[in-house]
């Protein structure tokens, strides 16, 4: 269960209870990764440790923790230094629900919030964990999969008459911790397979049962065939038929 209680006290430490939100994105790191480091690691002599090159966000207890927002490729030099000395942890934030808010660079002025209508899924890591596939397989390496509901600050310098299209994210606020999922070993994986999802299934039964896209869904199996979740029993039509495994 999140600790509710020590990730407000990251996100005062962070923000500040009476700080300016536009004042937030002026801070070194961005805002999601520094409440996320202080949440999982108050003592800041733990944080930023260089090891072998390389600077961890968090080292305690003879294990490292890694935020990452996106491009789990830039993680491969450290995978590769520290994963033979040490446990190792990604965390991966994905926001649930957002709330967009716009800033308007030349005065400063806030726009009303408008919540998103997307949301966010954990299915989403699928994607970063194809471009850290060489590494899945070591036991050393876990995951942590944070849902925080968030704000989310853009600056109005895009294109189109309103200034949104292509538009530059200023910064994220999270708001709330929902929910943490943990992938320690293989048959963690099996938390992605929908319940539903009895017998022999296709990626499009797998999309439509996990309500995800038919592209998210091919890589989402492509990954859990490759940490053995799932099995490829056969073929209909050009589409593989998967079954889940038994562990």
């Amino acid at each position: 269960m999140p600790d509710k209680k020590a990730f407000e006290e990251a996100k005062r430490k962070i923000i500040g209870i009476d700080r300016q939100r536009l004042g937030i994105g002026t801070l070194s790191e961005k805002t999601v990764h520094a409440i996320l480091k202080n949440y999982y690691e108050p003592d800041e002599d733990r944080q930023e440790i260089p090891i072998e090159n390389y600077v961890a966000d968090i080292f305690a207890g003879g294990e490292i923790i890694e935020i990452q927002t996106r491009q789990f490729d830039k993680l491969r030099g450290k995978l590769s230094a520290f994963l033979p000395l040490y446990p190792v942890t990604i965390v991966y934030p994905i926001p649930r629900e957002k709330w967009i808010i716009w800033i308007d660079e030349e005065t400063g002025e806030l726009s009303g919030k408008r919540k998103s209508p997307l949301k966010g899924s954990p299915y989403t890591v699928f994607p970063e964990l194809y471009r850290i596939k060489a590494f899945l397989k070591d036991p050393h390496l876990r995951f942590r999969l944070v849902l925080l509901d968030m704000e989310e600050y853009k600056l109005l310098n895009g294109r189109g008459k309103n200034r949104k299209i292509r538009a530059s994210r200023y910064d994220r606020i999270p708001t709330e911790l929902v929910r943490e999922l943990e992938v320690e070993r293989p048959e963690d994986f099996l938390q992605f397979v929908p319940p539903e999802l009895e017998g022999q299934f296709t990626t499009k039964d797998f999309a439509k049962a996990a309500h995800i896209s038919q592209a998210l869904s091919q890589v989402t199996l492509n990954i859990l065939y490759h940490m053995g979740t799932v099995a490829r029993v056969g073929k209909k039509g050009n589409l593989y038929l998967y079954e889940a495994n038994d562990f």
